[in-house]
């Protein structure tokens, strides 16, 4: 292979299924992309999920910019980098004699250390989403590093979109309460805030619960409201609810630990809202248990995705029984059921549709990638809102962390927009029980 004098990355499989341009990303060095890649590629092209339309789209983008020095020699990018198909992969005896199974990782390792021994340690670096595989890389010599794009530097920094301020003037309290709304201006402690960040203004005595309005700089009182019979029980909540509600406010996105009431909030939200939506949606992403596909249970499909979308359909109940079995709203929510007005389901099966006026709640989104993620927002149409919710820090697949996954990328990247808004939410509702076990445990 032809390299110039920069690194070369040797890219795994799973690189490839999170980003399919992930081989364009490396600027001006040099990318080797395995052969036992592209025949692993292979066996995901087929299906409805995001790794299978990535696979799909690696092979047109690669066929695009393929000319006849791909294989081996290399071709060179338009960003001064070199890519190359490497088919050269041999058993290498010092590999066999440590990892004896030969495996697609193990196939990917040799090649990367094989670049290693030609052409020095410092040059030469295995990419992969595989931390096992970086572990076996790094006892061997070879220098192997996490997929970067897209991944949030400092996590602990993340936009919270709430704040507590203290020392708030009690005439500043009042006139907000009086009028509604105050300039930001006049609050000294306020600095720099972005569109619809919310603020619990407080002294010894008093508090109000606000947000910032950017067009008109102001400061606005956020008035506790119920939604469909449910009611906030802690600041968070009122935010959450306030966001959902604001027609204005087109992308929300709800952080937080088991418990906090992320989901609850926003099927409320949408319920209260429904006459002026076409359909609501809740649907979150199937994470197969033991990384098993949902093919290997038994029954038919609605029976294989029943214990995925059951904490949904919980959800629902909690509404549902606010009210009295013989009630016109407990049966309305039947009826939206039933006419699918309000659908829950797996999120493969709406992804691809063009979504026009359509309340779209995303649950789990931290199991989704920053491409996935991107590729929902893209299909919402006119008068559409999409809400996703999870948390950053239970992550169900094995190739996402609390840095790189869709709803910590989002959150990130959309803070100031007038459009969005987010809440962080910590304190959680279930039980004393609930939340003992989700802060000690």
């Amino acid at each position: 292979m032809e390299f110039n004098n920069n690194k070369i990355f040797v890219l795994d499989t799973n690189v490839i299924l999170h980003d399919y341009r992930s081989f364009l990303s490396f600027e001006e060095h040099n990318v080797v992309i395995p052969i036992t890649l592209l025949e692993e590629i292979d066996n995901f092209k087929r299906g409805n999920e995001i790794i299978n339309f990535n696979a799909r789209e690696f092979t047109r983008e690669l066929d695009r910019i393929a000319d006849d020095n791909l294989l081996n020699k290399g071709t060179r990018l338009q960003s001064g980098g070199f890519l190359a198909v490497a088919t050269d992969i041999l058993p290498d005896p010092d590999i066999r004699s440590i990892f004896r199974n030969d495996t697609p990782d193990h196939r990917i390792l040799a090649l990367a250390y094989r670049l290693m021994k030609e052409y020095g340690s410092g040059r030469v670096f295995l990419v992969t989403k595989d931390i096992n595989l970086r572990m076996k890389a790094k006892s061997i010599g070879v220098q192997a590093e996490d997929y970067e794009t897209g991944k949030i530097k400092n996590i602990d920094e993340l936009y919270t979109g709430k704040n507590l301020l203290e020392g708030i003037d009690d005439s500043v309290i009042d006139l907000i309460y009086k009028d509604g709304k105050i300039s930001a201006d006049e609050i000294p402690q306020i600095e720099n805030p972005f569109p619809n960040e919310y603020f619990i203004l407080r002294n010894e005595g008093h508090s109000i619960l606000t947000v910032y309005c950017h067009q008109e700089n102001l400061i606005k009182l956020v008035e506790k409201r119920r939604a469909y019979a449910i009611t906030p029980r802690n600041a968070e909540q009122v935010f959450a609810l306030n966001a959902i509600l604001n027609e204005e406010i087109s992308l929300v996105t709800l952080s937080g630990k088991a418990g906090t009431g992320k989901t609850l909030m926003a099927l409320a939200g949408a319920l209260e809202k429904r006459k002026i939506y076409k359909q609501i949606f809740l649907a979150r992403p199937v994470v197969p248990l033991g990384n098993k596909d949902i093919g290997y249970l038994p029954g038919d499909i609605n029976s294989k995705l029943d214990p995925y979308m059951q904490p949904l359909f919980d959800n629902l109940s909690v509404i549902q029984n606010q009210f009295s079995e013989d009630s016109a709203e407990y049966d309305k929510i039947a009826s939206m059921v039933n006419s699918k007005k309000l659908m829950i389901t797996a999120l493969a099966y709406i992804r691809g549709r063009s979504l026009p006026r359509i309340f779209f709640i995303v649950d789990e989104a931290q199991n989704l990638t920053p491409h996935e993620v991107k590729t929902i927002i893209t299909r919402a149409g006119e008068g559409t809102k999409i809400v996703f919710t999870g948390d950053p820090y239970q992550i169900d697949t094995p190739y996402l962390d609390s840095q790189s996954n869709g709803l910590t990328y989002l959150i990130d990247k959309m803070k100031g927009q007038k459009i969005y808004a987010h809440v962080t939410m910590e304190k959680g509702e279930r039980s004393e029980l609930a939340e003992i076990a989700s802060n000690l445990l």
